[in-house]
């Protein structure tokens, strides 16, 4: 491989991994070591509370600091990086193969299981035609963002990437593949640091050699293609100095010369699903793209959305989403992008839509998948039967009338329960997704007024229960302690006010904690699927493993590009160790309701230019 640099070309050997030192091979955890991690982890909680707030703040860290203080500017004064490195040299008369992959960092289980695969020197797979292929291991593996979840850190990455790529990659056999990478937004919520420190080192890991020192590059690869990755920080743009570099990079550029752009993010699906496009005036990378690149591009990557989805246009060029390394699947039949606004259009997606709709509905058993989410609907239904209270534990389901008057009368002399009322109201038009456009507003008013009626049923079925089914009452006397009569009317038996007090407390909590996620889970399944919006939120909430996939990309003697998509859909949930020798994974699949790899479509042909 050849760093170049204007008028500079420096020929770099391709050491194995068993060769390096070891102080260049240590970097969060010795590479090849044979201690296993204490535990695997597994997917992120996303609906924890405390993930809840964890994440909100370092959301909001990185949008407020992330723009006013951003890593790359620094990068491109105080890290040279080549303009290239030059891999044409490589495999002359032979085909040339590399590997793409994006999201990785959840759980263990679909990381690690992606990881095993790319690892494997090949693999034959069998298409949906039943044509079988005889797939190489690549010499060069391009992580496409999102390298680690749920935001970026030494011990995250450590965790849930390092670990689970060092168990099934630092003993693969030599010759060791390259690696380069580019951030995706989770990877800046820390300001890129130990992203820098991971990948633009020059160091090993997991048996692969880093070669970058800043959060971008671009290789020059066999016969005119050439591959460039972009760093679109928080914003889906790239910084000044940034165009620069690949301005003058693209200067080395020979007439018919092919370009794959990986970038962190689906700008195409982002425009489809825009009001108003954008144009290279207001945007960094389109301009890269337009003006800089211009047709050569014939292949776009990206990830960000977990699943796959390709489109093409009719001249055989293609965008494909594949953010299938390892994280939460995203759903494929929204945000809707069937035809792309420069006449791209939709030709396969992993899981079909059907698919996704179908499993969008699990949404309805929310509390099976987050559990603890009902914290947050019991904590909130507690406190709008608190601000509200009312003695209505004789009124059966006939009484409705005057449980509402009587209720309406409470909000009347409470000033401060219409006032949680309205925030709930607020606060849920706020987390309303923009997508629904002006029915924004609309969405979160129903949807809070939903929390709201069901926590005053929850409330009023509580003290029903207490009241006329257990038959514990208490006088309504001031006194906190005051003690009930056992021949009261309607009364089977005496307690203290304050302990009647504690059990409709305590039922409400327990009804909002078990009806409060069905709620919320019926409204992000009925955003997700009859509205299209939500697709996030919708899927975070399930963390389903499953459904992963990678790029496997081949050169061959004539200039052809050839891509192959594999798919994985059931990941293990059970390993056991192989014992087979330094050279294999550490793990082997002990799950017989998992699935192997296929191909997701039949190999996708991408012509040299004429």
């Amino acid at each position: 491989m050849t760093s170049h640099e204007p008028g500079t070309a420096k020929k770099q050997s391709s050491p194995s991994t068993h060769d390096a030192p070891e102080s260049d091979r240590i970097l969060f955890v010795p590479s090849g070591t044979t201690t296993r991690p204490k535990r695997h982890v597994d997917m992120v909680k996303w609906l924890h509370p405390a993930q809840l707030i964890r994440t909100g703040l370092d959301a909001l860290v990185a949008a407020v600091f992330g723009a006013r203080a951003d890593h790359r500017l620094i990068e491109a004064v105080v890290r040279p990086q080549p303009l290239f490195f030059d891999y044409s040299d490589e495999a002359a008369g032979e085909d040339f193969w590399l590997d793409y992959v994006s999201d990785t960092g959840d759980g263990w289980n679909p990381t690690y299981a992606v990881a095993r695969l790319l690892a494997k020197p090949s693999l034959e797979l069998t298409d949906e035609r039943g044509q079988t292929h005889a797939l190489e291991r690549g010499r060069i593996l391009v992580l496409g963002g999102d390298q680690v979840y749920p935001g970026a850190s030494r011990d995250t990455y450590e965790e849930r990437l390092v670990q689970p790529y060092e168990e099934a990659m630092a003993r693969s056999p030599a010759p060791s593949p390259d690696l380069f990478a580019i951030p995706g937004n989770h990877d800046w919520y820390d300001g890129l640091s130990a992203f820098m420190r991971l990948f633009c080192a020059n160091r090993w890991l997991a048996g692969r050699r880093t070669r970058q020192s800043r959060s971008y590059f671009a290789l020059k690869l066999p016969r005119g293609w050439w591959l460039v990755g972009t760093d679109v920080q928080l914003e889906n743009d790239i910084d000044v100095p940034q165009v620069e570099y690949f301005r003058q990079m693209a200067t080395h550029m020979q007439p018919g010369d092919r370009v794959i752009l990986c970038n962190a993010e689906p700008a195409w699906i982002l425009a489809a699903t825009a009001k108003r496009p954008r144009g290279y005036l207001e945007n960094n990378l389109d301009y890269l793209q337009e003006k800089v690149f211009g047709r050569r591009i014939s292949l776009f990557l990206a990830g960000d959305l977990h699943h796959y989805r390709r489109h093409e246009d009719p001249e055989g060029r293609h965008k494909i989403t594949a953010g299938g390394g390892g994280a939460f699947m995203h759903p494929t039949h929204t945000p809707k992008a069937e035809r792309l606004r420069d006449g791209y259009t939709l030709q396969k997606s992993f899981p079909d839509e059907k698919t996704s709709m179908k499993l969008a509905r699990q949404n309805l058993m929310l509390i099976r998948h987050s559990p603890l989410f009902g914290l947050l609907t019991g904590a909130l239904y507690l406190l709008l039967a608190l601000a509200t209270f009312t003695e209505l534990g004789h009124h059966g389901a006939a009484q409705l009338p005057d449980a509402i008057r009587m209720v309406a009368a409470s909000i009347v002399h409470r000033p401060w329960s219409l006032v949680l009322g309205l925030g709930t109201i607020g606060g849920l038009i706020g987390l309303a997704d923009p997508a629904f456009g002006r029915g924004r507003m609309l969405a979160g008013t129903l949807h809070g007024l939903a929390h709201i009626i069901t926590a005053f049923f929850v409330a009023w079925s509580s003290l029903y229960f207490i009241v006329s089914g257990l038959g514990i009452c208490a006088e309504p006397q001031p006194q906190a302690l005051a003690w009930i009569d056992p021949t009261d009317a309607g009364c089977a038996g005496w307690v203290p006010l304050w302990t009647k007090f504690f059990m409709g407390c305590a039922l409400t909590f327990l009804g909002g904690f078990l009806v409060g996620p069905f709620v919320m889970g019926l409204y992000l399944t009925i955003s997700v699927n009859g509205f299209g919006t939500h697709s996030n939120e919708a899927f975070i909430s399930l963390a389903i493993p499953d459904w992963k996939n990678f790029l496997r990309l081949r050169i061959n003697r004539d200039g052809e590009l050839t891509v192959y998509p594999v798919g994985l859909e059931r990941v293990p949930r059970k390993w056991k160790e192989t014992n087979a020798g330094p050279y294999e994974p550490a793990y082997e699949p002990d799950d017989p309701r998992a699935t192997g790899p296929v191909l997701i479509e039949p190999p996708i042909r991408v012509r040299p230019r004429d």
